[in-house]
């Protein structure tokens, strides 16, 4: 059978999500939790890519395993296996063809900014500073520009393959400021490499007054691959969710992806 998993994490420690040998990843400590409860060698397959210290509360993965364990349990097993840094959040049998990457209809992130004049220590892992205080507003406007189907190729970055098709969909950007706090929520069928921290990026920009909606226009229009060259930090980036038809309210569809 197969089953489905919400996962959150800090990525501060990570060299990413994707299993790499040698280092540190989130797919290798999840691997390591899955083969340890079901005594196995069992593959773990993940939504969506996240870049070393960028942070995830709605990444979803998925196994296959028979098992007569009840949902509750293997949660509880896995997280008694897992670093601190890494939780399972939710567990659910799926669709057997449930197919985290390809089934998802959207995937959803957030970036933190702070223009707080003393940014907070505590915060300092999950925000990224900027000085001067955002102009959220003009931030917000110019985020409109980004929606609809556009070629990013602008906003790949180096780990896009050169001959990769790097038209994407966006479906919103929004920015919400609470006290020091600016957030910019960006939902899209997918992202090329690095697309969501420029576009974050080329935003902190307009609201800086360092450059006008006119700059993006202008990135999408060229579509000239890695020109818009200023990347925020990964540090203030979250995978917030993965979107499927037929979620419940877990996030994991139990019988669509077919």
């Amino acid at each position: 059978m197969r089953i489905g998993l919400v996962v959150e994490y800090d990525g501060t420690e990570f060299h990413g999500s994707q299993l790499q040998r040698s280092v540190r990843t989130v797919q290798g400590e999840l691997t390591k939790a899955v083969r340890t409860v079901f005594e196995d060698e069992i593959g773990i397959r993940l939504a969506s890519r996240t870049d070393a210290g960028v942070h995830a509360r709605g990444q979803v993965a998925a196994f296959d395993a028979d098992t007569e364990l009840n949902e509750d349990t293997i949660r509880k097993a896995l997280n008694y296996y897992l670093p601190e840094d890494v939780r399972t959040k939710a567990v659910a049998r799926t669709a057997d063809r449930f197919d985290p990457r390809r089934h998802a209809e959207s995937r959803e992130y957030v970036y933190t900014l702070t223009d707080a004049e003393v940014p907070s220590p505590i915060r300092k892992r999950f925000e990224a500073s900027v000085k001067g205080r955002l102009d959220e507003d003009a931030m917000e406007r110019a985020g409109a520009v980004f929606c609809g189907v556009h070629d990013f190729a602008a906003f790949a970055g180096p780990a896009s393959p050169r001959d990769a098709c790097t038209v994407r969909r966006v479906d919103s950007v929004s920015t919400k400021r609470e006290g020091d706090h600016v957030e910019i929520t960006i939902r899209g069928n997918a992202f090329v490499h690095q697309q969501v921290r420029r576009m974050t990026a080329a935003l902190v920009d307009i609201g800086q007054v360092r450059t006008s909606v006119d700059q993006i226009k202008a990135y999408l229009h060229g579509a000239n691959r890695g020109t818009a060259r200023r990347l925020m930090p990964a540090r203030g980036l979250c995978l917030a969710s993965i979107i499927y038809a037929g979620a419940g309210p877990n996030g994991l569809p139990r019988t669509n992806g077919n």
